[in-house]
């Protein structure tokens, strides 16, 4: 047996304004789950504790509540010491009790017409995933369009994909998915990361169905202007300045000590058109860190944006030619800095020839020169498409560890990701002002990130100044070039 304190959200709505949290210690068997918990709460302290529970061994969704902010299922969490229990980000009815009815009877089922046709196997391959959903909704409390957007959830575009797949169904599910609100979703991927099923419902489900709307003249008519631009330019953005390749001279930038490491350089759309003095910092502070920076100048759009609307005509032709830049010059490591593409050339792509990796991980990976500290306070914004979409969270915060002190906010989508900034603006920004007041919380003097887009976008939402990691740390190099030099004169 081991004892265990928790503090559990309490609500009764007959009596309480707001939620508030008590506090228990109760003894339960080694590798209790977090319900057993609840069972000895209920049972041997407070027996008003009203929480909701079935199977008790993760089939039925019934059980899901908040564990330190995380949705997860109760019977299947390991209990810990110090944990918080909260009801999902969903109408509390009393307690760890959310009103989950309206969503689940929204949910449409299927419609079979007078002939019934099996479907093929490959067909039923691509909706195993898709029936796996325990409609425990855990994914529509995390997804953030849903609290400023007319958005019927990721739950129910699941299921709209899974009946638009079956061959028994007779409804148009693509045009009911459109008016439910498909291209209002970011592709911030919370939904797959919250869901104990791991449906990766942004990939295998809204993509899927915006590709099918863009066939049936859905598409929205900004996403159809980038579409036209890349097909014309490569580029998904026009240039507001002297490009990235117009600013460079060669191609291969060799390191200012001893070579660690070769690695191709993917600048990405936004770094060359509209940032492209961050992407010079990017190739600076690689070179100072002995890395060899090869950068092809045959690479186009990565494609990312056509796939999260749709649009997947000029996907194979982007990929191929992407491809070909970096093998043909014998590349086994390329590197990217926008969020974006990097998740597109780990996850959308076809098998390559060489290894993709994050600016950020790259650095972290080989070890970086110490830069000087700067007395600044920062805050991170963690990219959606490099927390979620590649799993890099810790090797950002340990490369400005070393530079300034680093205060955190929740990691949540600001609101540029999807198409969801150009197709809806008015949604995009409610959540940039969401993201203001987190920022304001910090009492941070500038905002770090790892994505031209969500630079762009916070920087509509606060007056700090918003950089990327790299050029932060070019800043510190700088400075500790200059106390050197203030120190040395001669040096």
């Amino acid at each position: 047996m081991k004892t265990l304190t928790v503090k559990v959200s309490r609500f009764d709505p007959e009596r309480d304004e707001k939620p508030r949290f008590e506090t228990y210690t109760v003894e339960v068997n080694e590798g209790a789950r977090v319900l057993n918990v609840l069972h000895a709460i209920h049972d041997e302290e407070d027996p008003t504790l009203a929480y909701r529970y079935c199977c008790a061994s993760g089939q039925c969704g019934s059980c899901a509540v908040r564990v330190n902010g995380v949705p997860v299922l109760a019977c299947m969490e390991e209990a810990r010491d110090g944990m918080t229990i909260e009801p999902l980000n969903l109408p509390v009815q009393r307690d760890l009790v959310v009103d989950i009815s309206p969503l689940i009877t929204s949910l449409h089922p299927l419609e079979p017409g007078e002939e019934c046709r099996m479907p093929p196997a490959e067909t039923v391959n691509a909706l195993k995933p898709l029936r796996s959903c325990i409609e425990c909704l855990a994914c529509v409390s995390v997804c953030p369009a849903v609290e400023v957007a007319k958005f019927a959830g990721p739950t129910a575009m699941r299921q709209e994909m899974r009946l638009a797949l079956d061959p028994r169904d007779m409804r148009d599910r693509t045009t009911q998915a459109v008016e439910e609100g498909l291209f209002t979703c970011t592709s911030c991927q919370a939904c797959w990361k919250a869901c104990p099923k791991e449906i990766e419902i942004p990939g295998k489900a809204i993509e899927k169905l915006r590709a099918l709307a863009h066939k049936k003249g859905f598409s929205l008519p900004r996403h159809l202007e980038v579409a036209k631009m890349i097909e014309k330019t490569g580029r998904s953005v026009s240039r507001t300045e002297p490009t990235f390749f117009e600013r460079i001279e060669a191609d291969v930038f060799e390191p200012y000590c001893e070579a660690k490491a070769t690695v191709g350089f993917f600048i990405g759309c936004m770094y060359s058109h509209r940032l492209p003095q961050t992407a010079l910092d990017a190739v600076e502070v690689l070179r100072r860190n002995g890395i060899r920076v090869v950068i092809p100048r045959e690479q186009v759009c990565c494609g990312s944006p056509l796939i999260r609307t749709g649009q997947l005509g000029l996907l194979e032709m982007l990929q191929r030619r992407n491809i070909e830049a970096f093998a043909t010059r014998g590349i086994g490591t390329v590197v990217t800095m926008c969020a974006g593409c990097g998740a597109t050339l780990k996850k959308d792509y076809p098998s390559t020839p060489f290894v993709v990796k994050d600016i950020n991980e790259l650095l972290d990976e080989y070890g970086i020169e110490a830069p000087e500290r700067l007395p600044m306070v920062a805050t991170y914004h963690d990219p959606c498409h490099l927390l979620r979409g590649q799993g890099v969270s810790e090797e950002p915060r340990r490369l400005l560890s070393k530079v300034v002190r680093l205060v955190e906010m929740p990691a949540v989508c600001c609101g540029s990701g999807g198409g969801v900034k150009s197709g809806f603006p008015d949604e995009a920004n409610a959540l940039g002002e969401k993201r203001r007041k987190e920022i304001e919380k910090t009492g941070a003097e500038l905002v770090i990130t790892s994505c031209p887009f969500c630079e762009f976008h916070i920087r509509e939402h606060t007056d700090l100044p918003v950089k990327h990691v790299v050029s932060l740390l070019l800043e510190g190099y700088r400075e500790k070039d200059r106390k050197r030099n203030e120190t040395c004169p001669s040096a």
